[in-house]
């Protein structure tokens, strides 16, 4: 029998046969509703959907997930709440557990913390990105994407591109992947690489080129332009002309697939007809997004 789980704050606390399970779930899910069965597994259950953080994909999903499972769903912003009178994060999530909610859904700017919430509520804590940590759902979809084009990741190799240090994503990314099987190289600006990367078991590679080479898919990651303001990297050309993906890649090596967890600056991580291409797997990240997170809230025990 597959564990429950009581809260998902980390890929590194999932094991493989989790995350399998999580897929297995996904895929019936996405399945059904091509068939037009209804989900009523978290009927009479409260999702708060508490985004300190401004959000499109994740907070939308999550929210559409947990009305196809038949939950009853509270948005939570920051904005507009008492966290802009000064209220601290513990006050909030205690006052929101106060309402007896199932599940909290939980994006916040500080890393750490969404395990920081387990500490003090009873509901069950999903993590939708905490700071620079991790973002699981992410990486979860990102893994099944790839698994809808490979079947397994044994042996696969996966590129990541941009700003390595700062992104979530990545670190969710490159947990699963190995914990899956595959090989992961990372490429961006000296800036933007980890000075220790040792503990991530990764491979480096200098330019977009020389990774493309390397891997069978590569994901570019949202490159913030308060990275230039801040000299971590060049202008945004500059960016484009050694890390950038762009149409004659998939020219030269047309067995690549192409992804990106949004939202894409066209022209700097990834060319628009790159991204709009049959190459391309951004769609079905989207796509898949909602089916992972019905997977992740549905192993989740609940309130204890």
């Amino acid at each position: 029998m597959e564990r429950t789980l009581q809260h998902i704050t980390s890929i590194a606390h999932l094991t493989r046969s989790d995350a399998e399970h999580i897929f297995h779930l996904a895929r019936k899910f996405r399945e059904d509703f091509h068939q037009g069965i209804h989900q009523h597994s978290l009927e009479q259950k409260v999702v708060v959907n508490a985004f300190f953080e401004n959000s499109t994909r994740t907070k939308n999903s999550f929210e559409i997930a947990a009305l196809r499972l038949g939950a009853k769903v509270v948005s939570f912003s920051s904005t507009g709440s008492s966290v802009a009178k000064g209220e601290s994060l513990f006050d909030t999530l205690q006052t929101l557990d106060a309402m007896f909610p199932d599940v909290i859904v939980m994006r916040n700017s500080l890393s750490g913390s969404a395990e920081y919430a387990t500490r003090y509520v009873g509901a069950s804590i999903l993590n939708a990105g905490d700071g620079k940590h991790e973002h699981p759902s992410q990486a979860l979809l990102d893994a099944l994407t790839l698994l809808d084009v490979y079947e397994t990741l044994e042996g696969k190799c996966i590129g990541i591109v941009g700003d390595i240090v700062h992104s979530r994503v990545a670190r969710s990314n490159v947990l699963l992947l190995r914990l899956l099987g595959a090989k992961v190289f990372v490429c961006g600006p000296q800036t933007l690489i980890p000075t220790d990367l040792s503990t991530w078991n990764v491979q480096t590679c200098t330019t977009v080129n020389e990774l493309i080479e390397e891997c069978d898919t590569v994901m570019a990651l949202r490159i913030q332009k308060e990275r230039m303001d801040a000299g971590l990297i060049g202008s945004a050309g500059e960016y484009r002309k050694f890390y950038g993906i762009q149409m004659e890649h998939i020219e030269t090596k047309p067995s690549l697939y192409v992804m990106h967890p949004g939202p894409v600056n066209y022209g700097v991580e990834i060319d628009f007809d790159v991204a709009n291409s049959h190459r391309s797997l951004i769609r079905k990240q989207v796509t898949n997004g909602v089916f992972i997170r019905m997977a992740m809230l549905s192993v989740l025990k609940g309130r204890e």
